[in-house]
Formats: C-alpha cells, structure tokens, sequence
C-alpha cells in the first residue's frame, strides 16, 4: 500500500492511496517526465513580472483540477452511478489536460504559435511511460483521454463538461489559484456551493439546479473581473508584447546572428519539425536561459527587448479602446514617429496590444437549469448572466516613457474631434 499527500495552498490535502486503481493511475501519471516539468511552467506566464506572488505552476494547477473532478464525481455519482463507471477517464483528463503547454503557458502558446490541446493529446499517445500507465489502467485510456482533450469526445457528456465546459474544474481551480497568488479578491469563489449546484440533465450534460443559481452568477462575475484586472491588466500586457517582440526578432535575425540550443531551434525556424523530446525540452528555464543568454549576446535589438523584460524596464501603455481602428493605427503610426525622433528603434518600443473576450457564451456549451422537470438556458433566467453575453475589448498603445505626455496630448486633441 502507498499513501501519498499533496499540500496544496486552496484544496488542503490531496490524499492518493495506491490501492484505489484510479487513484494509482494518478499516481503513475505525475511521477512521468511530462507531468513533472509542469513544474517549470508558470501558470501565469509573465504576470510575475506585474504580480510578484504569481509564481505557481501548472503542476499545481493541474493536481487542482483532479481534486476538483474527484470531489465534482463524489457528488454527482451518488444520483448517477453510470458516472463513476469512468473515474479512471475523468482523473486522467483532468490532471494531463495541460500536458502540452509551451513555456510561459499562454503567452508562451501566442508566441510560438502551439496549441496545448493537440500537443497534450500528441503526448499521451506518444510518450511511453504516460500512455503505458494509461494503457496499464485499462486498454484504450490513453486514446479516449486523447480524444477527450484535443476533440471534446467523452462516452458521457457530463464527463466531458467537467473537464472543458464554462463551468469546468479547470476554470474553477485556476480562477481561484489565481486570485490566490496574484493577490487579487476578485477571484474567491463559494466553491462548496458550485459543486452543490452541479446536477446531471437528461441529456447527460452537466446543467445547474435552480437553487444554485447565485453561486453561478458570482462564478462567472468573479472570472470577467479576473480578465479584467488580472489576465488583462495593462502591465501584463506591456510584458506579453516585449516577449512577442524578442521571439519574433530572433526569429528574423537567423541562426547565423544568435545563439540558441538545438532544441530551441526546432521551436523558432522549424515549428513543424518539433518532435516530443524536443516539445518537453522547452520549459520557462530553457527559455529564460536564452533570453539571458540574447540580452548579453545578440544584436542590439533582440539585446534591448531581453533587457527590458529581464530587468524589467517595461514600456508604457495608453489605452485605446475607445477609438476607432483607423485612429488606432493613426495614433500609432505618430507614437512611431515620435520614438524615431528621440534615437530609438520603432519596431521594438511601439506597438498595439488588442484583446476581445466573453463574459458568457450563451450559444457555446451554454449553461442551463435543470429543476427536474424544465429545462433552459441559464441566461434566460438570469439578467446578469445575460448582461455578460455582450464580448469586452481592450486595447493598449505601447511606446516609450519619454514620449508618454506627447501622446496623451494628441490623444486628448483625438477624443475631442470625436
């Protein structure tokens, strides 16, 4: 018998025991290579850099959003015990369903341009020792916890919509972890309540009982204000753009003008050519070695976006998302300019930072309440929830403090015409 705790700072203790066949799998799961360099993949990607507590990592995520799976299946198994016919499924899909993250998680994924769905799936059917535990489990797990991660596919809906759904164990631990680690109130969820308001419709599908209706309403308030002032804050998104910047440069300098590892190689000028060893060789050590390694080393543009992002001399933000796309691009093209005259070099300290987000997709696995005899769209019983339909926008200028009150200036003379 083997006993095994994970102290984790929102669900406590995570107690495995090795003589409960999904809980081994689990077991197995995190001790193989891949899952352990989740560890050295920030959850947050940059946001350290705005929230300094924002250090946890997707190991940690991901042991959440399986404590979160079992103690959604604790309950919902009660009233439907075909449910729990899949537990091994529903374990594995919810630890490994950020299996195939690139470093710096999102941002890392807009930068080099991967999808961390189809890279989760590419690993649980190729690595040996994840598919082995899979497969050792029962014959065939490896290619429904694929399937179920990269195309949505589950024998049952409900086991899908607890692993990917807008009301998902995925969601409910990283809005929470989050909040935690950044510091932020915005994220505290009555997570007891949530998991109380999950019921089964007829369909299979996950939907909600009236009785929860308020818990939901705060879950999915709490996650526009998390966008809002965490995912989105202006500083992460000066730090998402000066990292964009640097892959993008050293990708257009070459490898005969930089340094770079054959692993990182793959990643910048063969993306297509990555195979697994060199997929799970890229973690956030190996390519902050290379930014170090770009700020002391390479030509002076690519020296200047690493310096600004290591030391963290961040550009300034004007946000603009009020304006018009043509006045966007026009108050850009005078921040270039205005840079030009000051000595620097347009391209790596001026740019357009756009974001559009949804508070609730109604017609995208949309929620609804099953009271037992009727069931509807959670938006139509809810005004709030149909006031988070309407998608939000933000969009920032970045350009250089020295040219910070010039713009505000023009900007201010823009507003008025308007």
């Amino acid at each position: 018998m083997s006993l095994r705790t994970y102290h984790d700072p929102l669900h406590r203790g995570i107690n495995l025991d090795s003589n409960k066949p999904e809980e081994a799998l689990v077991m197995a799961l995190i001790d193989t290579e891949p899952f352990q360099r989740l560890r050295r993949i920030r959850q947050l990607g940059p946001a350290y850099l705005t929230f300094h507590g924002a250090e946890s990592s997707r190991f940690t995520h991901s042991l959440g959003v399986f404590q979160l799976a079992r103690r959604a299946l604790q309950r919902l198994g009660k009233h439907n015990p075909i449910l729990s016919e899949h537990k091994g499924l529903l374990f594995a899909a919810a630890l490994l369903h950020d299996l195939g993250h690139a470093p710096l998680s999102h941002t890392g994924e807009e930068v080099f341009g991967t999808n961390h769905e189809q890279w989760s799936a590419r690993i649980i059917r190729e690595h040996k020792t994840v598919n082995s535990a899979l497969e050792n489990y029962s014959s065939g797990t490896s290619e429904s916890v694929a399937s179920l991660l990269s195309k949505g596919i589950a024998p049952i809906k409900a086991i899908k919509s607890l692993v990917s759904s807008q009301l998902d164990c995925d969601r409910l631990d990283y809005l929470m972890r989050d909040s935690h680690s950044t510091g932020a109130s915005y994220g505290q969820l009555d997570l007891d309540r949530l998991l109380t308001a999950l019921t089964v419709a007829p369909d299979g599908d996950i939907a909600v009982n009236p009785k929860g209706i308020m818990a939901v309403e705060h879950y999915l308030v709490v996650r526009n204000l998390m966008y809002r002032s965490v995912y989105n804050h202006r500083i992460n998104e000066v730090c998402n753009w000066i990292l964009e910047q640097a892959i993008r440069t050293a990708r257009q300098l070459g490898p005969k003008k930089i340094w770079v590892d054959k692993s990182m190689a793959k990643w910048l000028w063969e993306p297509a050519e990555i195979n697994l060893k060199d997929f799970l060789a890229n973690d956030d050590l190996r390519t902050g070695y290379h930014l170090l390694r770009w700020q002391d080393e390479a030509p002076r543009n690519l020296a200047e976006l690493c310096r600004r992002f290591l030391q963290r001399d961040l550009l300034k933000a004007l946000p603009v998302d009020h304006l018009e796309r043509t006045q966007q691009l026009e108050l850009l093209s005078i921040a270039r300019k205005k840079a030009e005259d000051q000595g620097k070099e347009a391209d790596i300290c001026c740019g357009l930072r756009l974001h559009n987000w949804h508070g609730y997709y109604p017609y995208k696995s949309g929620l609804r309440l099953w009271d037992g005899e009727n069931l509807r769209a959670l938006e139509k019983s809810s005004p709030l929830i149909s006031s988070l339909i309407t998608p939000a926008s933000s969009a920032w200028l970045i350009h250089p403090r020295e040219i910070s009150n010039e713009l505000k200036k023009t900007l201010g003379s823009i507003n008025l015409k308007n």
